[in-house]
């Protein structure tokens, strides 16, 4: 150990859980059921960066309670669960600027029908599944981001280090400077959700992604609003897509889904505008707050009040993309190893399960008298399950709508899915995902400006007001967290070839070219940023790095 490395206390436990999003809390609340079963006394530990359980988590949500069922089979019984709202209503829509179609009519394959889901806040469930880990003796510390790997000397991964605190914005430690603690494990695993920074690290540690394709996002953009009554359809869900992306180089879908909280009626309205787009001035924050002007969507908010507001990558890669799960010491589960099924737009079922599978693995490893080694029956038990029938069957639906389009994508590969889900293989072979959403980006020579309608106050907002109702903060004298590699690249190619769309692909303002000429400058205002990691991930240089601030610090939602 070099002589000016910070001295840290440890502590060790039998688990170290990174991450306190849906697949952390299923998998800290798997190995305690299992440990309690066997009368054992197991420790395990969840680290969440966010100020609490639940403030980082983004979600639509129509959960399929297919993993819940199994996690905790009484949970409708539960007065607790925040779970209250059963599909009813299931539309699909094309649209067009001014109308839509219905698309009820045709013959989806009942995997994409959403009947027997629930509505309602993955970060209100995330509240309620912690609450849940800590009855059963789950030790959870809210605050705490893991920001560096431990290994051993082997290169064995044997925690993080988390909780690092009290350094100035120059670099230099403050006087309430805390050098973190070790959380050592005899296996860990990490569910940081989309292009998780320290999953960043580890797949490249262990050359997970050899042998997978690249990982495909999208960017999810989000708001909750308060409806009376009149408005309000319980137990409606909503999808469309077509307009207004359809026309720009890009591919996206809208979702409305109507659900109560504690017997008030809310609506969520969100937006995926998918990350291979071509067009540098593509907005996806304009292009959701043009989305809600459409009538279709606005019928549903008019009267009503946004109350909440955020936005989150999403992984959508699907089969082709999931790397090895296992390596020395550790595993990855849930989205941030790409577990979504897009074209359910469902992710949290299977985020769940990976995190009960990777749960059950650690609890045979331990039971064995094993630590450290690499879990490779955890890989094996993922690829024999559910979860791998579930993105199976909807294999060729990214790349075809990458290639074709939303539209003509999806009547390609509609087909595809009925022969997969009905005799396990279909007319197409797999498909390949052949670059990254970064390098589908065109220079700015290629395409004219867009010119976006200003925001009216009542249904579409300014970005900065927006970021307001995310309750956003962090500590002003703290290093940047977002770390551009070479300034000088920034210049030359982000603004001067691609004109700059980090203004455009950041959901909350974090990224601005002010002055001109030789005053040009690259401002980066971190304290916006709501950890949705698309600039991490649609940068065209990848020059970009978004690491994790102090722990507690980024957005608060209440209710996502």
């Amino acid at each position: 150990m070099a002589d000016d490395a910070p001295q840290r206390e440890s502590m060790e436990y039998d688990l170290v859980i990174v991450g306190g999003g849906p697949a952390g809390l299923s998998a800290a609340i798997r190995f305690k059921q299992l440990a309690n079963e066997k009368g054992e006394d197991l420790s395990v530990v969840v680290l969440e960066k966010g100020g609490e359980i639940g403030a980082h988590i983004l979600s639509g949500i129509v959960l399929d309670p297919k993993a819940l069922d199994e996690l905790l089979p009484d949970w409708r019984n539960n007065s607790d669960c925040p779970l209250k709202t059963e599909v009813k209503i299931d539309r699909y829509k094309l649209l067009g600027e001014n109308g839509s179609a219905e698309l009820g009519w045709l013959p989806f394959p009942p995997l994409m029908s959403n009947h027997g889901c629930y509505a309602g806040s993955l970060a209100n469930v995330c509240r309620w599944l912690g609450r849940e880990a800590e009855a059963l003796g789950v030790e959870i510390y809210p605050g705490f981001a893991a920001s560096e790997v431990v290994y051993d000397a082997e290169g064995v991964v044997r925690g993080v280090v988390a909780g690092v605190m009290g350094i100035g914005a120059d670099g230099q430690k403050k006087a309430d400077y805390e050098p973190g603690m070790e959380l050592l494990g005899k296996y860990v695993l990490f569910a940081e959700g989309a292009r998780g920074s320290l999953t960043k690290q580890i797949m490249n540690q262990f050359n997970l992604q050899a042998d997978c394709d690249p990982q495909k996002f999208g960017i999810g953009l989000k708001e909750v609003w308060s409806v009376p009554e009149e408005i309000f359809v319980d137990g409606l869900v909503q999808h469309s897509f077509g307009w207004p992306v359809q026309d720009k180089d890009g591919n996206g879908g809208g979702f409305l889904y109507h659900f109560r909280d504690n017997g008030e009626p809310f609506v969520s309205v969100g937006y995926v505008v998918h990350l291979n787009y071509k067009n540098p001035y593509l907005a996806p924050y304009q292009e959701f707050q043009r989305y809600k002007h459409h009538p279709d969507i606005r019928r549903y908010l008019e009267g009503g009040k946004r109350v909440a507001y955020g936005a989150r990558a999403i992984t959508s890669g699907g089969l082709q993309s999931i790397p090895k799960l296992s390596f020395p010491g550790g595993a990855l589960i849930g989205c941030c190893a790409g577990f979504v099924n897009l074209p359910r737009i469902k992710g949290t079922h299977n985020a769940m399960k990976t995190g009960m599978l990777g749960a059950e693995s650690v609890f045979a490893a331990l039971q064995s008298g094993r630590s450290g080694d690499e879990m490779t029956e955890y890989d094996d038990a993922m690829h024999s399950s559910w979860v791998q029938k579930d993105l199976s069957t909807v294999r060729n639906m990214k790349p075809l709508m990458s290639r074709f389009g939303t539209m003509i994508g999806a009547m390609i590969g509609v087909p595809d899915m009925w022969l997969r889900s009905l005799v396990g293989f279909g007319f197409l072979p797999t498909l390949k995902h052949g670059k990254t959403d970064a390098a589908s980006l065109k220079p700015a020579k290629d395409y004219k400006p867009i010119a976006y309608p200003k925001p009216d106050g009542v249904l579409s907002f300014d970005k900065l007001t927006n970021v307001s109702f995310t309750n956003t903060f962090h500590g002003e004298d703290q290093p940047c967290h977002l770390i551009v590699k070479d300034m000088a690249l920034q210049k030359s190619s982000e603004h001067d070839v691609y004109a700059g769309p980090s203004a455009r692909y950041c959901p909350a303002g974090v990224y601005e070219w002010i002055g001109e000429g030789a005053d040009l400058k690259f401002q980066i205002n971190a304290q916006n940023c709501i950890h949705c990691k698309t600039c991490d991930i649609k940068d065209p240089n990848q020059n970009i790095n978004w690491t994790v601030p102090e722990g507690g610090g980024g957005p608060a939602y209440p209710n996502m």
